[in-house]
């Protein structure tokens, strides 16, 4: 039965210290307003953020805790990483949403942070903060991006660790305990679930191509080397950004440096349906980072505010 698709409603931007969600069913481009403005607790350095579709609150990060809170900054729970870490730098603790807005998905790169245990996958209940499901994982990371899929309820995690390369995650809830996937690979990194839930992209972490893969099992349906986009791979690297534009297609990233050591990067559209590189992407970005594909044709840059800007077209 073919598996349908639910699009990206809200997403968030920390602008000036303040967490602000946009509301991208409104069909706007160009700077989005947003649509909640959300002030942390004023001790907390905010890492990551996430925030539900209704815009009744806002879930955030810090290196020693994920902390909810309501629209005007009242805070409604706190979980601590217990011990407390003095690690300031190389651990980035992340907190995503569920579709129902009722789990928040947290990775703790506990082994970086300096609390003698391994990183930790953990599922908390979005109104209390009690924990739902947890997993120790084989991991020691810096940071972990987590991805909804957008046809169910699993969640895919990246765990970067550094030069020792990044390993993949599937997991969803069962009542009171986690079910658990390790892809099985070491040097892949996530950037993309396509928006029908049946395919995603990697790079590779060294960095000389990309794959799509099928959904859930892994197989890759075909990769594509820098030299396929017309580049010589021992000067020219895909950067780990990029994804999927709309059903059929990606955006990947190249970059280099010019003959004087001037950096430049460029993008590129590829046809998923038949593994072709097309063209040159024109994406209006400051940066090989500054892009996020919506999955609809439409994709998100930054404003020198902060604040994202919707494009539409080539």
């Amino acid at each position: 039965m073919a598996q349908s698709a639910r699009p990206l409603q809200v997403i968030t931007r920390l602008v000036d210290g303040s967490i602000c969600a946009y509301d991208l069913a409104a069909d706007v481009g160009g700077v989005l307003s947003p649509a909640m403005i959300c002030r942390p607790s004023a001790e907390d350095d905010v890492v990551n953020h996430t925030v539900p579709a209704d815009l009744q609150r806002a879930y955030y990060t810090t290196l020693n805790a994920v902390v909810c809170v309501t629209a005007d900054g009242t805070e409604v729970w706190r979980s601590a990483f217990e011990p407390q870490s003095d690690q300031q730098f190389g651990h980035r603790p992340s907190c995503v949403l569920s579709l129902d807005g009722l789990v928040v998905w947290v990775y703790r790169p506990d082994a970086m942070a300096g609390r003698n245990r391994p990183d930790q996958w953990v599922a908390l209940d979005a109104g209390t903060g009690a924990v739902m499901a947890q997993a120790d994982l084989e991991t020691v990371g810096h940071g972990g991006q987590q991805l909804l899929h957008q046809a169910g309820d699993q969640v895919f995690l990246d765990v970067g660790e550094g030069q020792d390369g990044s390993v993949i995650y599937r997991a969803s809830v069962a009542e009171d305990r986690m079910d658990l996937i390790r892809y099985p690979w070491s040097d892949r990194c996530l950037i993309d679930l396509s928006p029908d839930g049946r395919q995603f992209m990697t790079v590779d972490h060294d960095q000389t191509g990309m794959a799509i893969h099928t959904y859930p099992d892994g197989d890759m349906t075909f990769t594509l080397s820098v030299d396929a986009f017309g580049h010589d791979p021992d000067e020219v690297y895909v950067e780990w950004s990029g994804g999927y534009l709309d059903q059929d297609t990606v955006i990947v990233t190249l970059a280099g440096e010019t003959e004087d050591e001037q950096e430049w990067f460029r993008h590129y559209r590829v046809d998923v349906r038949s593994g072709q590189v097309q063209a040159a992407f024109d994406a209006h970005a400051e940066n090989p980072y500054d892009i996020q594909p919506l999955g609809d044709g439409s994709w998100l840059t930054a404003d020198q505010s902060g604040h994202p800007i919707r494009w539409t077209g080539s």
